[in-house]
Parts: structure tokens; C-alpha cells; sequence
């Protein structure tokens, strides 16, 4: 019998291809076997809607909750913090794209990042900027209750540009927005690169934090491989009530069988509190 874990943890898809194979439904299953009652893909726009409609009907009778996947992303690009008026226009198809997508899969919520900043533009313009198309978004969202989530990224290690890195900032943010479609992902592995007190940036941000994700750093492999005690902060989440889906957005310490068998026991360590 699987393992009854107190929170949603979501895998993805190729964390258990050696134990589960190449085929995603396999991949679905074997998690679901192994106790995990979430699924997260990031890469999700880009798969062929059949394959979507498969992977959304498999999720449904495991009774497995869909995640995110990226709506729209870019580490390159000034897009929501500019003025540029195609590149904002580009903005807005991909979230009328997305509400469509989480449609087939049925998807709750999804992943924005919201560019990099401007290097001639004020920063509270930049923030305004952000906070008008966000609005413009969340038009877009609301009547199939679709929501963004926005990611602060650390600039230290993996996203140098980014607009969007600091909690206290997507809050700012979001409270300006202050809609239901607009709130936080908090991601445990980059908020501890970038400002770390995570119990307290939690506690902070709370009722602008839709989604978690994890990973251990240093490293961005699973918990217990680095410096963050995840027993505590899922035990936290879990005394907060918090029902929403923590995504395993991480690599393996290991390769192999023997190192998708290490990431669950980690996870299994992690929920025993």
C-alpha cells in the first residue's frame, strides 16, 4: 500500500524514468503509486494537445492534482516591467493561450515570470509597468478562475536580470494587482539564495501565496541534500493549512533507480513530522 503523504508533493515528468520508463502515463502512475498526489510540468504548452488530453485523463482517474506549467517566461527579454507595446501584446496571447490549456488539463494555475528589468527605466516605473499588465492579465483570467502565479527568481546563482527576485517585492506587487488571478509562487530554493528567514517570508507573504516549489541548495537537488531543513518548513506549511500543490521543481543527487528511490525516502523523511 503507498504511502499517505500530508502534503501534495508534485513530481515531474522524467524524475522517475528509470524506475517507470519513457512514457509519461507510466511515469503518472508509478508516482501515484509511490504515495504522490500531484503532478507539475513546467514544458506542458509545448506537448501535442493529444498527449495533453491523455495526461489530463490519466491524472483525473489516479485522482492526481495538476500543478503548473509556464504560461509565459522570459530570463532575456524586458516584457512586463517595459513599455514595449508588442512585446506586451505577446503577453496577453500567451495568457489567452494558457486559459485555454489549463482548460484540457485541468490546471488551476500557472507559472509567470515576469522578464528582466530595464537598465534605462526607473525601477518604480518598471514596478507600475508591471502592475498595469498584470491587471490587463487578470481580465484575461478571471472567468475561468485560471490563476497567474509570479516567480521571484534569485539573481546570485541561476537569473542575474530578473525583474521579479524577493518576496516582499511580488507582494508589493500582487497586493497592487489585488486580484485573485495575480499571486505568489514562492519557491523555497530560490528564496533562500536571495534573502533566506523563509519561515518568516512565508508568514509575510501568505495571503499572497498561491504555490510553493522546492529544492535543497546548494545544489537544486532534493531535500536533505543541502542546507534547508524542509522538515520544519513542510511541517510549517502543513500547520498553516496550506492544501495547494509543493512542487519538486529539482534534480537527483543520484542517477538512476537507486536515486529515484533516495528522492522518495527524502520526501517520506521531510513529511514525517
Amino acid at each position: 500500500m503507498a504511502r499517505s503523504f500530508r502534503l501534495k508533493y508534485a513530481p515531474h515528468f522524467g524524475m522517475f524514468e528509470t524506475s517507470a520508463g519513457k512514457d509519461p502515463i507510466d511515469q503518472l502512475k508509478f508516482a501515484a503509486d509511490q504515495g504522490f498526489t500531484a503532478w507539475e510540468d513546467n514544458g506542458m504548452k509545448k506537448r501535442e494537445g493529444a498527449l495533453q488530453e491523455k495526461i489530463a485523463a490519466e491524472m483525473a482517474r489516479l485522482k492526481m492534482t495538476m500543478g503548473v506549467f509556464v504560461a509565459t517566461a522570459t530570463f532575456q527579454d524586458v516584457t512586463f516591467a517595459g513599455t514595449d507595446a508588442a512585446a506586451r501584446e505577446q503577453i496577453l496571447s500567451d495568457m489567452r493561450d494558457a486559459v485555454e490549456l489549463a482548460k484540457r488539463v485541468n490546471a488551476k494555475w500557472c507559472t509567470v515570470v515576469p522578464g528582466v528589468f530595464d537598465l534605462k527605466l526607473a525601477w518604480d516605473y518598471q514596478t507600475a509597468n508591471c502592475i498595469e499588465l498584470l491587471k490587463r492579465c487578470c481580465s484575461i483570467c478571471e472567468k475561468s478562475g485560471l490563476v497567474m502565479v509570479l516567480e521571484p527568481l534569485n539573481r546570485l546563482i541561476n537569473h542575474p536580470r530578473v525583474f521579479l527576485a524577493e518576496a516582499p517585492q511580488a507582494y508589493l506587487i500582487c497586493k497592487a494587482v489585488n486580484h485573485p488571478s495575480c499571486k505568489i509562487l514562492f519557491d523555497v530554493y530560490h528564496q533562500q539564495i536571495t534573502e533566506g528567514n523563509l519561515i518568516p517570508n512565508l508568514d509575510a507573504a501568505w495571503s499572497e501565496i498561491a504555490y510553493i516549489q522546492v529544492g535543497d541548495t546548494p545544489g537544486r537537488k532534493e531535500p536533505t541534500t543541502g542546507e534547508i531543513n524542509y522538515r520544519n518548513v513542510f511541517k510549517h506549511l502543513h500547520g498553516k493549512g496550506y492544501a495547494g500543490v509543493v512542487g519538486m521543481e529539482h534534480g537527483l543527487s543520484r542517477s538512476g533507480a537507486d536515486g529515484e528511490r533516495a528522492l522518495i525516502d527524502a520526501y517520506a523523511a521531510c513529511d514525517d513530522f
